[in-house]
Order: C-alpha cells, then sequence, then structure tokens
C-alpha cells in the first residue's frame, strides 16, 4: 500500500487516502502519549512500520495530527519528533551478546 501510494505511475488514490489517514491517526495518537507523559525532550519512532512509512511521515497531516491538541497546539509544535530507521533492537541484541555473553 505505501508503494503504491508513492508511485507517480500507478494510479492508486485509495493507497494514497488510506497512508495520509494512518499517518494522521499514528501523528494523533503519538502527540497524545506525548501530551500525557509530557515528552517535551521529543519522542521517537522506530521499528518497521516508522522505516516503511518515512515517505509518508514526513508529510504534514502527521504532524498535524501529532500538534493539533487544541489550547495546548503550541506546546505540542516544540516538541520535537525523530524517526530512527536502523534496526534499534538487532543492535541492542549485539551490543547486549558482546557484553554479557564473552566466555
Amino acid at each position: 500500500i505505501v508503494d503504491a501510494a508513492f508511485d507517480a505511475g500507478r494510479n492508486t488514490p485509495r493507497c494514497r487516502a488510506t497512508i495520509e489517514m494512518f499517518v494522521s491517526i499514528l501523528g494523533s495518537e503519538a502527540g497524545n502519549l506525548a501530551l500525557k507523559v509530557l515528552a517535551t525532550g521529543g519522542i521517537y519512532l522506530a521499528g518497521g512500520v516508522a522505516v516503511h512509512t518515512l515517505r509518508a511521515l514526513q508529510e504534514p497531516s502527521f504532524m498535524r495530527g501529532f500538534t493539533d491538541k487544541g489550547r495546548l497546539s503550541d506546546l505540542m509544535k516544540r516538541v520535537p519528533v525523530h524517526i530512527i530507521v536502523t534496526n534499534a533492537a538487532l543492535s541492542g541484541a549485539a551490543a547486549y551478546a558482546f557484553e554479557n555473553l564473552r566466555d
């Protein structure tokens, strides 16, 4: 769906609408969580979904969902959003193995 949504050679308005709705909802929920815990230092999105939808996350619908919090919108506009594109789980597992499994 993601590939079809951004393929200029294919006419896939449903795929495009699906991705826009998904990232808008993701942005809204990420913003809700950031607001609940006052994550003024920022939030980090990681994993396969973040990597595969990176192009869509860079479009306005994600940040609009993230920051549209009524009277707290100005606060949310100052919260940075970071996307981890490396395989953090694999890096963490390798570091753990290196530190703890030396025998």
